[in-house]
Formats: C-alpha cells, sequence, structure tokens
C-alpha cells in the first residue's frame, strides 16, 4: 500500500482487518514538513488540538465536504493538514421499506485498485500531558453527495480522489482552498460497483474476510 502511493511506510503494521469501526487505528498517508509521504497509523475519528479528551473523535468520523472549509472543527486542517485514506472497499446500509433492519453492502472499485479517500488529520494530546508524552494523530474522512452507483442505497458517500488529485490534495504547502474544494465531488459513477454482504458485519468484533463476499439479501423475519 506504501508503494501504491509512493509512500514511505511508518514503523506501526495493523492486522487485517473487514471491519474497521470508528475509534479503530487506520492507515492514511499524509505529507510531512518536509515534503515526504509517509504511510502511518491514525486513530479513526478526528480529535483536534483544542480537544478537551479523546472522546471528541467520536463525534468526527466524517466531515461533510460542503462546510469543511468554513467549519470551526474542520477548517484548519482543511488548511493545512489533508491526508488520504486507502481501503479495499467500504460498507454502507439501505434502508428497505417496512423492515426495520437494514441490508448492509460492500461497495468497491470495478477494476480491484485501492480506494483513496480524501481525509483530514490532527495530533491531540491532553493539556496537562507531560512533555514525553506522544501525540494521537487521528483523522475524518469527508463525505460528499451520493452518485448515481450509491444513490439507492445512501444518500452521502465518501470523497474518492483519482491518482491525478493526490499531490495537489497532500501538498502541506497547498492553500488554495477554492481549487482544493473542487475535488470533493462524487466519484465518477463507473468507479464502483457494490453487492449485499451478510449482516454479520453488523458487529464490530467480527473482522473476517467472509464480511465482504456478497450473499443473497435477507427476507424480512416475522418481526420485522
Amino acid at each position: 500500500m506504501a508503494a501504491y502511493f509512493d509512500a514511505v511506510l511508518g514503523e506501526t503494521l495493523l492486522p487485517p482487518s473487514y471491519n474497521v469501526a470508528p475509534s479503530n487505528d487506520i492507515y492514511a498517508v499524509m505529507e510531512t514538513a518536509s515534503g515526504e509521504r509517509r504511510l502511518d497509523v491514525f486513530h479513526w475519528g478526528l480529535v483536534p488540538v483544542w480537544a478537551k479528551d479523546i472522546k471528541t473523535g467520536l463525534k468526527m468520523i466524517n466531515a461533510r465536504a460542503e462546510n469543511v472549509a468554513s467549519s470551526g472543527a474542520y477548517k484548519g486542517p482543511f488548511r493545512r493538514k489533508r491526508c488520504i485514506i486507502p481501503a479495499d472497499g467500504f460498507y454502507e446500509w439501505q434502508a428497505r421499506q417496512g423492515q426495520k433492519r437494514k441490508q448492509p453492502y460492500y461497495i468497491h472499485r470495478l477494476d480491484g485498485e485501492p480506494i483513496a479517500f480524501a481525509g483530514l488529520w490532527d495530533s491531540w494530546r491532553p493539556k496537562d500531558a507531560d512533555p514525553d508524552t506522544p501525540w494521537l494523530h487521528s483523522c475524518t474522512i469527508i463525505t460528499t453527495s451520493a452518485n448515481d452507483t450509491m444513490a439507492p442505497i445512501h444518500d452521502r458517500m465518501p470523497v474518492i480522489l483519482p491518482p491525478s488529485a493526490w499531490g495537489e490534495w497532500l501538498a502541506r504547502g497547498n492553500d488554495d482552498l477554492v481549487s482544493l474544494g473542487k475535488l470533493l465531488v462524487p466519484a465518477p459513477d463507473n468507479l464502483l460497483t457494490l453487492h449485499p454482504v451478510s449482516t454479520d458485519v453488523n458487529n464490530v468484533r467480527v473482522k473476517d474476510a467472509h464480511l465482504a463476499d456478497p450473499v443473497e439479501p435477507e427476507e424480512p423475519s416475522s418481526s420485522d
């Protein structure tokens, strides 16, 4: 994955997971102050430098593209600390008429290539922390309106950056917020495909590969 994004691999490696949940550790690609790209581990759920505690991140797993440049929570990282969050795919849940339980879908690229989500990152530690206390690096995924592929499932989707935009997005010295904002659009309709998967994915403790396998949509139960 580091080679795919032309990045240096950080020291920490994560075990494979097919069910990454908010507050889990994930990989993200960022550009250092020296201009080096790094693939490092980040906490999913942005904890801004001004946050009182780490729980702030639970409310900041996604940032809306429509107000990322003006939001007090996100405008700082949008200007200075942008990242790419790689993934093989992602899940979304479809509400079905007359049924209480939503049907999960797995969404991935038609060509099998990794997905590059547009993200933001920041560093945090308690204000009363010892000088030797390590900083927590955290991130959030930017979302936008759904394209035609995603619309039957959900009205939002993550922003997916094409390779041609990676350099512009990651560049620490790029503060052209207008041009950056133009990257935060729905993915082309022919980029992704999706299929229903097991409701086992609803249990965040289940991380196995079978979660991404196609299944027949569940029939409504008598209690639905």
